[in-house]
């Protein structure tokens, strides 16, 4: 079986075409954004860490792909990227191996969600992987459920993809497609 992250890659994957315009709404440390960068989709990527930034240019050098890398919050999208998006990608939480305290929040997640909806072509997709066993997680994770479930079924479709048996808050997937 595809853990969730993987299966978020694949239904990207499957949208995504050379030129295409994505985001990774938390760069972290890279690996999403090198992902789309060797997709050829042009990416715009962000984070409020310069740790994460670094980690991201060193993945990307190695990788031999670039993107734009924005030292700035999620919410702020709308600031940099003003063309139609395909997809886009959110790992909800902190950065591993880092400040635990710098986390996301439901009211800036919320807010970079709706602009990059406000952007998404049809037929493009949005994946939100929601880490949650960290505090503030569960408000966030409540947040963003609440949202996508209030989403239009006639403009989105929205699946949520997880584990039923693990323990200790296992991530799991939101996936929207607008139609």
């Amino acid at each position: 079986m595809l853990r969730p992250l993987d299966l978020a890659h694949e239904l990207l994957e499957a949208v995504i075409e050379v030129g295409d315009t994505v985001v990774d709404a938390t760069m972290g440390q890279g690996y999403d954004t090198v992902f789309l960068a060797k997709l050829g989709a042009k990416v715009v990527a962000f984070d409020v860490q310069a740790q994460a930034l670094e980690m991201t240019q060193a993945l990307l050098e190695k990788g031999n792909v670039s993107a734009e890398l924005i030292l700035s919050g999620h919410e702020h999208v709308t600031n940099y990227v003003k063309v139609p998006i395909k997809a886009g990608i959110f790992n909800l939480g902190y950065l591993p191996k880092s400040d635990k305290q710098v986390i996301t929040h439901a009211e800036t997640t919320l807010q970079a969600l709706e602009s990059l909806l406000d952007l998404l072509v049809k037929g493009g997709r949005i994946a939100v992987m929601i880490y949650y066993g960290h505090e503030g997680g569960i408000d966030e994770r409540d947040a963003v459920v609440d949202f996508v479930s209030a989403l239009p079924q006639q403009t989105f479709q929205v699946m949520q993809y997880g584990s039923l048996n693990q323990v200790n808050q296992p991530p799991f997937l939101v996936m929207i497609e607008k139609r």
